[in-house]
């Protein structure tokens, strides 16, 4: 019987790690390429062409797919495998063209957050001032209710648009809200229901090369980023955020795209409610220069980095100058009343927010005792909110969820309302109460206040 001991070490060495060199006319097989990433290995833009094309045509079994998103997920991408990883993923599906739109073409991702009504705001704010938003969100831009649920409160939207329409409308009126198309990155959408199945969502690599294929495939010049961080984001921590922002920016400089991102924190929801009909109507009031103080704030900030992005604006001030402008002259409401329209929705809801879904029944959740209001967990708020309007899986009711919600450092009197409770069904509020209950801590002290930008990244 052989021992391996004895063998010489050049050829024990290579009877243990057969790594064969590829020729550009071999195919590695899937095998090689799991134990390369699980090695630490990097790939290079041929062998990541060769994975984005054989999970599009269902060449690599799934079983592979999932050791290779693990592997991925330990072991990392570089900026240089992430960039090619984006751009293949870009190119597995339709990549919508808009050089004869003079306008700057601008995308907004967000990682989701609870209350984040901000891309309804920016999208028209940043046609009335002269960008192109081609805003295409995808699974994992939302937090338990998405952008297009929201509108879905407006009588008779869509946001189900072709790419032929998406890009007309874009070209017409600057802005589109719309649904991910399947045929825009779809390896994309891929390994994203992959990921939900394996535990592999918050991956570095995979968001960041996952957000720039889809947004360039939208037709997007550049990105503004909102990674969000907190009990109300599924990134819980202020570090894998920044780490996030970072790898995003930097990938798309890798891509020679303009990119720069914002890491907030959404530790508390967002403004002062939380449900389909009720975002929109606070949506409609920021489009005034109105609403809560966090959201004005934000969408300033957000608002200044795109138009800044874009080129509209040279410096800090004239940014500034240019968002408040348009929130202040009308010109961004009007514009968002021209995306409604050109939809199909019904626009007098700006006018009147009264023709929104309104929920037959209100409820106030009162504090057990007095205090400050010392943290909210937006997570349990965000699922009692989900209950209201989903139930046991029947009808969407857009008309349910919860306003007035007190917010970090208010002072409380016991039996003050912590929040207005809007619903229509008694069994889906029995069910959600006890989240709401759970999603407030009152203390005796009052918090120190939390900054909302945490960090910018360009």
């Amino acid at each position: 019987m052989l021992c391996i001991d004895f063998i010489p070490p050049n050829l024990k060495e290579q009877l243990i790690m057969p790594k064969a060199k590829l020729s550009k006319d071999t195919k590695p097989s899937f095998s090689y390429l799991i134990e390369k990433k699980r090695d630490g290995g990097e790939f290079s833009d041929e062998e990541i062409r060769f994975i984005v094309d054989s999970i599009l045509d269902e060449e690599m079994p799934e079983f592979q797919q999932a050791a290779w998103v693990m592997a991925t997920y330990f072991q990392g991408m570089s900026a240089q495998e992430t960039a090619s990883f984006a751009e293949e993923m870009m190119l597995s599906g339709e990549v919508i063209e808009m050089m004869d739109v003079s306008r700057p073409k601008i995308e907004k991702y967000s990682t989701g957050g609870v209350g984040d009504k901000t891309s309804l705001v920016l999208g028209p704010l940043a046609a009335a001032a002269g960008v192109a938003m081609p805003l295409m969100n995808g699974d994992d831009e939302e937090f338990l209710t998405s952008n297009g649920e929201k509108l879905a409160a407006i009588p008779k939207i869509s946001t189900s648009i072709d790419l032929e329409d998406f890009s007309a409308q874009v070209r017409k009126v600057g802005c589109a809200f719309a649904e991910l198309h399947e045929e825009i990155s779809p390896v994309e959408s891929i390994l994203y229901e992959l990921r939900k199945k394996i535990g592999a969502i918050p991956s570095i690599p995979f968001i960041t090369a996952g957000t720039l294929s889809r947004k360039l495939a939208a037709g997007a010049e550049g990105v503004v980023v909102d990674v969000k961080w907190g009990k109300g984001s599924f990134i819980k921590s202020a570090e894998d955020a920044k780490q996030l922002a970072r790898s995003i920016t930097r990938v798309g400089r890798t891509l020679k795209r303009r990119c720069v991102a914002l890491v907030t924190d959404v530790n508390q929801p967002l403004g002062s409610c939380v449900g389909a009909s009720l975002e929109i109507k606070e949506a409609i009031e920021l489009l005034k220069g109105e609403g809560p103080e966090d959201l004005q704030d934000l969408v300033m900030k957000l608002g200044m980095e795109i138009v800044r992005l874009a080129g509209v604006a040279g410096s800090t001030l004239s940014a500034k100058q240019t968002v408040r402008k348009h929130l202040e002259d009308g010109t961004a409401l009007e514009k968002f009343k021209e995306v409604i329209e050109y939809q199909g929705g019904n626009s007098k809801v700006i006018d009147d927010p009264e023709k929104l879904p309104t929920a037959k029944h209100t409820k106030k959740l009162p504090a057990p005792k007095r205090g400050y209001v010392h943290t909210i967990d937006a997570g349990q708020l965000a699922r009692g909110v989900q209950i209201l309007a989903h139930g046991d899986g029947k009808k969407f009711d857009p008309a349910s969820g919860v306003d007035g919600l007190c917010k970090v450092g208010t002072q409380m009197k016991q039996g003050e309302p912590l929040m207005i409770i809007h619903y229509n069904d008694e069994k889906r509020l029995n069910a959600a109460m006890e989240y709401f209950k759970a999603s407030y801590r009152l203390a005796p002290k009052r918090p120190n206040p939390a900054p909302l930008v945490v960090e910018r990244v360009a």
